[in-house]
């Protein structure tokens, strides 16, 4: 199974900053790829919602409500997303989520395998006071 730990996060003043880390790993065999990051959002009594996403060819895109202020950026040989928020308003305040999605390596039987995977991680409070 893969693994995403989120940190991060924490209380901060309207205005204020906040960086965001999500790293994979697994607890048998290594992750072979990780085919895209992304970060997500959810409020007390809202669903979750995308707030930023890798795109192919090293792109992203970000939901409107973020947009221009955060930013989603990826460190490949340490498996580790990030997402940068500045400007931080009240309305930015929920547990943020780290999704991923890939191939891992492993063994079946003492033959290698090669399995997809899509994960998530247990999310990080952010909390942005007025």
């Amino acid at each position: 199974q893969v693994q995403l730990v989120e940190s991060g996060g924490g209380l901060v003043q309207a205005g204020g900053s906040l960086r965001l880390s999500c790293v994979a790993s697994v607890a048998s065999g290594s992750i072979s790829s990780i085919n895209g990051m992304a970060w997500y959002r959810q409020a007390p009594g809202k669903q979750r919602e995308l707030v930023a996403r890798e795109t192919t060819g090293g792109g992203a895109t970000y939901s409107d409500s973020v947009k221009g202020r955060f930013t989603i950026s990826r460190e490949n040989a340490k498996n580790t997303v990030y997402l940068q928020m500045n400007s931080l308003k009240p309305e930015d305040t929920a547990v943020y989520y780290c999704n991923a999605a890939g191939v891992r390596a492993d063994q079946a039987k003492g033959l290698p395998v090669r399995l997809n995977f899509q994960a998530w991680g247990q999310g990080t409070q952010v909390t942005v006071s007025s």
